[in-house]
């Protein structure tokens, strides 16, 4: 039980009225009735405590099973009052070391009603948390007192990589492949025959075939037959993710590697649906774990379960390794995607020389993340800079921000020079960036 605030409110007014009465009366007399008056306000409080324990609100909590990682995910409290209104306050024991968007929530509940409260939870990390129980004050119906009990709801979350990116590049994939989505129809062009379906106003003339369009019975005027093409299918997709060194930086809250990740599992989705074989590789000094490639949607499922444990180290990657583990497990040609990150031509030799070997047999293609700061810093005038920092340093800041987007440059080019495919993005724009890339590699019949 805890005091209100009107009882504060009552035991100080009773206090300054004591002063009061003295002027009137002896000072004993008014010691005596205000205290008196405080201990009725002290006697009526516990009288409202226990009146509000005969209609306390139960509640439960629904949790998502899995949680994103990076993402805002909606926690559900559903409140049933009793046979009176229920004023309550609610401070649930989510993780401390997740994002939070109100710390406590406040309601007011009808009586014999239930009533849905939420709020999000922002996990940064990945693995499993320990979700506690939750506190609940319910104020009494004189306001003098509130009923502060727990209510056993702990329990053990799991938070698993940007499942709810998943979803919605699943939706994505279907409207494409569904022709929902008329922009998207570009993609739909490939090698293989698909079907045969009636002419439409912008389709290519070249697609129509004439002989289906002859054999056909029907009335004049008919449209003709036109072929639709689509990807080839059963090709391998191989997709290997740096845990090393370079990965453990954080960017924008996450790791490197969950921005990595994020990706990696968007691109095996998309492979999977365009009915490719996808396999995942995750390496540092050595092949930390390798997934061979599988058609179908449980390999998705596969990748989730074995991937989600997978933390980053410091250690220094080995791409020579990598590499040699792909051309020892995959001898037939496929897309390699190598996502990692580089500093300069220097630091990312062994990279280039490692990617350089597989392209005369593989379709290699790398992949790095960019931190958004440091085109933020490279981009913006000293005049602004100055705002926050000195004017020497901050252009040494921008200085050295040029410099770096310079140096990865040189080394793109190097990387294109050899034959190898390359995408640098912004670590939380890189899961678009990446499957827009992949779709074009496969309409383009490139492997």
């Amino acid at each position: 039980m805890v005091p209100a605030r009107r009882v504060y409110f009552l035991l100080i007014l009773g206090i300054a009225i004591a002063p009061t009465l003295a002027l009137f009366i002896s000072i004993g007399t008014s010691l005596f009735i205000t205290l008196l008056f405080d201990v009725t306000v002290l006697g009526l409080m516990v009288v409202d405590g226990l009146q509000v324990r005969q209609h306390r609100v139960q509640m439960t909590r629904e949790i998502p099973s899995r949680l994103s990682n990076g993402r805002d995910n909606l926690i559900l409290l559903k409140v049933t009052s009793g046979n009176a209104n229920a004023i309550i306050q609610i401070r649930d024991d989510y993780p401390t070391s997740f994002g939070v968007s109100v710390p406590a929530l406040r309601a007011t509940i009808p009586s014999h009603s239930t009533q849905e409260l939420t709020y999000t939870v922002h996990p940064t990390q990945r693995g499993e948390f320990s979700w506690g129980d939750i506190q609940v004050r319910q104020l009494g119906p004189w306001g003098l007192a509130w009923d502060d009990r727990k209510i056993i709801q702990s329990l053990k979350v799991k938070v698993y990589p940007d499942l709810v990116g998943l979803r919605s590049l699943s939706i994505r994939l279907v409207l494409q492949s569904s022709g929902v989505n008329r922009q998207s129809r570009q993609f739909n062009i490939g090698t293989e025959f698909a079907e045969l379906r009636n002419y439409r106003a912008g389709d290519d003339l070249r697609f129509i075939d004439w002989k289906a369009t002859a054999r056909r019975t029907g009335a004049y005027g008919t449209p003709p037959l036109v072929k639709v093409l689509q990807s080839e299918q059963e090709q391998t997709l191989l997709i290997l993710l740096d845990r090393g060194r370079l990965m453990t930086a954080t960017v924008q809250g996450l790791q490197r590697f969950d921005w990595g990740l994020n990706a990696t599992l968007s691109l095996a989705l998309a492979g999977l649906h365009r009915g490719d074989r996808v396999g995942v590789g995750v390496f540092d000094r050595q092949m930390h774990t390798w997934i061979p490639p599988e058609r179908g949607q449980h390999q998705l499922s596969r990748l989730i379960d074995r991937l989600t444990p997978i933390q980053p180290v410091l250690l220094e990657s080995d791409y020579v390794g990598a590499v040699t583990s792909v051309v020892q497990q995959q001898t037939r040609r496929c897309l390699v995607v190598v996502i990692t990150d580089l500093v300069d031509m220097t630091a990312s030799s062994e990279l280039i020389a490692a990617l350089s070997r597989l392209t005369p047999r593989y379709l290699s293609f790398c992949v790095t993340l960019r931190d958004p700061l440091v085109d933020h810093l490279a981009h913006t005038t000293i005049a602004s800079l100055k705002e926050g920092e000195g004017g020497v340093t901050a252009a040494y800041t921008r200085a050295v921000a040029l410099d770096l987007l310079a140096q990865r440059q040189v080394a793109f080019a190097q990387l294109k020079h050899k034959g190898v495919l390359v995408l640098d993005a912004p670590a939380n724009q890189l899961t678009d960036q990446l499957v827009d890339k992949y779709l074009q590699i496969k309409a383009r019949n490139l492997l």
